[in-house]
């Protein structure tokens, strides 16, 4: 007789998708518990939960206090790995001349490592993170109250 495992249920993962529904008081207080019990495990779902696509939900302002936070070096190195719509978002949000300049810096950056983009842009979302939880920034998508 042959045992078939059940598919697993559950996981980081879908922790970190219940949480993006809810709003920021809620996430925090069950984020904090969770950390507080499992700190690897807390650590692993905060990093599911908002990835670097998700930049693309935060408004215009935001996008350009966020730019003001982060260096043009961490920028180029994460840009590298971002697709097209992000992309375009931060250069929208950036002066003509700016936005000029770190194409450029990204052109001549030449190939950067995986784990180097990747690091970049976990940089750039620790500093989204902080400034969402001091209330500089919304991040979108997030349950609660609409703003209109």
């Amino acid at each position: 007789m042959k045992i078939i495992k059940p598919p697993r249920v559950g996981g980081p993962g879908t922790v970190a998708d219940i949480l993006n529904f809810l709003d920021n008081k809620d996430e925090n207080a069950i984020t904090e518990n969770i950390m507080q019990l499992d700190e690897e495990l807390g650590q692993e779902i905060k990093d599911l939960m908002f990835v670097f696509d998700n930049l693309k939900d935060i408004d215009d302002r935001g996008i350009q206090s966020l730019l003001r936070e982060v260096s043009t070096d961490q920028l180029v190195v994460a840009l590298k790995g971002a697709d097209d719509s992000l992309s375009e978002k931060i250069f929208n949000n950036m002066s003509k001349r700016a936005a000029e300049l770190l194409k450029d810096d990204m052109e001549t950056k030449g190939p950067v490592k995986l784990s180097e983009v990747h690091a970049a842009q976990k940089e750039i979302l620790v500093v989204a993170q902080r400034m969402a939880e001091n209330g500089d920034i919304i991040i979108g998508g997030k349950g609660g109250e609409e703003y209109v």
